[in-house]
């Protein structure tokens, strides 16, 4: 057992995509019966969460049906600046996550890597994406998934400006829900449901822990990118 840690998974799109994909992306994508079969796997564990990222139409016609059979709940992380594009999730598909129990939360604005902002942008990234989000949902938004998982102390220190309740990462491996940054695995097309198992079955050693713990360290409090990256005021 991994005493007072739960593995968050997190998916991004299910099924045949609904439209032009991003380069590397199909490798996000996940066939349905891989996802069923995982979802069968977790779906007595109190030790797992489900995310899910970008919000593809397959959240609703695909995951959604999916995940109330197995009486499962999730979280959306949603790009608000997105919302309405062909293969995009639109507000009454948001409203229906809404009124099937899920929870909403902010993938920014138009799917940036928050570490190469131009200041023009922040604005829709950090503050704008939420308000949108809240208009849609009539719900509060404090809780972001990062783009990428791209992170660094201006991100983190600009999260913490906006009073969000809680934060997630692409960082992989278990993590403590009682923690505000939080790490999660993201499922690939390959991944399978044993694959899950074993990581549930998988007690990391302390040196591994360790590893972990330091890298999310480093990159919390590395410098914001030279790559079009800015300055906080």
């Amino acid at each position: 057992m991994n005493e007072g840690t739960v593995l968050v998974l997190n998916w991004h799109g299910i099924g045949d995509p609904p439209r032009d994909l991003d380069p590397g992306e199909a490798r996000t994508w996940v066939p349905t019966a891989s996802f069923e079969s995982v979802l069968d796997a977790v779906a007595d564990r109190s030790d797992v969460m489900i995310t899910f990222d970008d919000g593809n139409v397959s959240d609703v016609e695909i995951a959604l049906p999916l995940l109330l059979e197995r009486n499962l709940s999730a979280q959306f992380f949603l790009p608000a600046g997105l919302i309405g594009e062909p293969g995009r999730l639109d507000e009454s598909g948001i409203r229906k996550l809404t009124g099937t129990g899920m929870t909403i939360g902010s993938h920014g604005w138009a799917h940036r890597d928050w570490r190469r902002l131009r200041p023009v942008e922040v604005k829709d990234e950090y503050e704008r994406a939420p308000e949108e989000l809240g208009r849609i949902t009539d719900q509060r938004i404090d809780i972001v998934a990062i783009p990428f998982g791209s992170y660094d102390r201006d991100v983190i220190g600009r999260l913490r400006d906006q009073d969000v309740r809680r934060v997630y990462t692409s960082d992989g491996g278990r993590t403590d829900p009682q923690q505000w940054l939080q790490s999660r695995f993201s499922v690939r097309r390959d991944t399978t449901a044993e694959d899950i198992r074993a990581m549930l079955a998988h007690r990391p050693a302390p040196r591994e822990r360790m590893r972990r713990a330091a890298v999310m360290w480093a990159k919390r409090n590395r410098p914001t990118s030279g790559m079009g990256g800015f300055a906080r005021e």
